[in-house]
């Protein structure tokens, strides 16, 4: 439940995800300055202990996709914060758009959420939520730099 809850951050009020996604930005934060080859390593590895741990939560709680679980937004956060700057600026940006995909759900994150169970799922959503975030991150640094 420590993992699934993103240090018990999901347990915090209104809007878990929010605070998961804070303590994704946290975890990038100690993570930015890796190489991409290890922070890639990384995410892999949080995402599968994501998928088996939000499952095993999902079990606990007897709910599905309970909102106390936020590994999915950690591991969404650092898919899109994984090329950005390590700048403030670049920080917000990246959690306000994967907190914007996260809650729209733009397909195929909504047919993911509503047809895939359990903590694959759980985590799917969110990657996809993430690589949304990502491509629209990259593409304002992109055009900031032009500017």
């Amino acid at each position: 439940m420590f993992i699934a809850t993103g240090a018990h951050s999901g347990y915090l009020p209104k809007a878990p995800g929010t605070w998961g996604s804070a303590v994704g930005v946290l975890v990038w934060l100690l993570l930015s300055r890796l190489e991409m080859g290890p922070y890639f390593s990384i995410l892999a590895a949080l995402f599968v202990i994501g998928v088996f741990s939000a499952g095993a939560a999902e079990k606990i709680v007897d709910q599905g996709d309970p909102g106390i679980v936020v590994i999915d937004e950690i591991v969404g956060q650092l898919i899109t914060l994984s090329l950005a700057p390590a700048h403030p600026a670049a920080a917000l940006a990246g959690f306000c758009l994967f907190r914007f995909f996260d809650i729209l759900k733009p397909f195929p994150a909504n047919w993911i959420d509503n047809h895939l169970h359990g903590g694959l799922g759980i985590m799917l959503d969110d990657v996809v939520a993430g690589l949304y975030a990502l491509i629209v991150l990259q593409l304002g640094l992109w055009l900031f730099r032009l500017l």
